[in-house]
């Protein structure tokens, strides 16, 4: 392991723990009122994609380990990925204050834009992070699941209809954890 690497990889490490934290926490909470919990079934899914998110991100990065020249270009790109994590990381899952009945339905559909957003986002971004570390787009396998998760992505941010939620929710977990499987089974 490059010496840069451990310097640099100390700071996504915490912004990941800090996303892993965000969501073990949502379900710690739901857990303890879960008599005053509606259940959302996109909600739940999605949550626990963001922890194999965060995990995979993290187990990824050690790929970078044996790069030895860094910029502060791919850097950047590389800590903006990580904090488009968190940020879906922390509000997929309400944050609970009161004695009310927590409806996950009503939470996912007004965190839509932001959630979706930032997925865009973290996409997006892993290009550009790709574009900086390698000089080149990804493997044509990698490409296709990534334009696969572009147009779900981008279908999730401008449809609002609970039936394509509720389709596109479970069928992206199955392709993300096939996605994982195929491209990050090794270091």
């Amino acid at each position: 392991m490059s010496d840069a690497f451990a310097y640099l990889s100390v700071l996504l490490s915490i912004i990941l723990g800090l996303a892993i934290a965000e969501v073990l926490q949502g379900f710690g909470a739901l857990l303890a009122i879960r008599s005053r919990v509606r259940l959302y079934s996109p909600s739940i899914i999605w949550a626990v994609m963001m922890l194999l998110m965060a995990t995979q991100f993290w187990w990824a990065s050690f790929g970078l380990a044996n790069r030895e020249h860094w910029n502060f270009a791919a850097f950047s790109a590389v800590l903006l990925q990580t904090v488009m994590l968190y940020m879906g990381s922390a509000i997929v899952l309400p944050k609970i204050r009161s004695d009310d009945v927590i409806d996950l339905r009503a939470h996912y559909y007004r965190e839509i834009v932001p959630f979706f957003s930032f997925g865009l986002l973290f996409l997006t971004v892993g290009f550009i992070k790709d574009w900086l570390l390698s000089g080149g787009l990804p493997d044509a396998v990698n490409l296709v699941f990534r334009a696969f998760f572009a147009v779900v992505t981008v279908t999730a941010l401008f449809v609002r209809r609970p039936r394509v939620h509720e389709v596109i929710a479970p069928l992206m977990a199955v392709v993300i954890t096939v996605y994982f499987g195929v491209i990050f089974a090794q270091l």
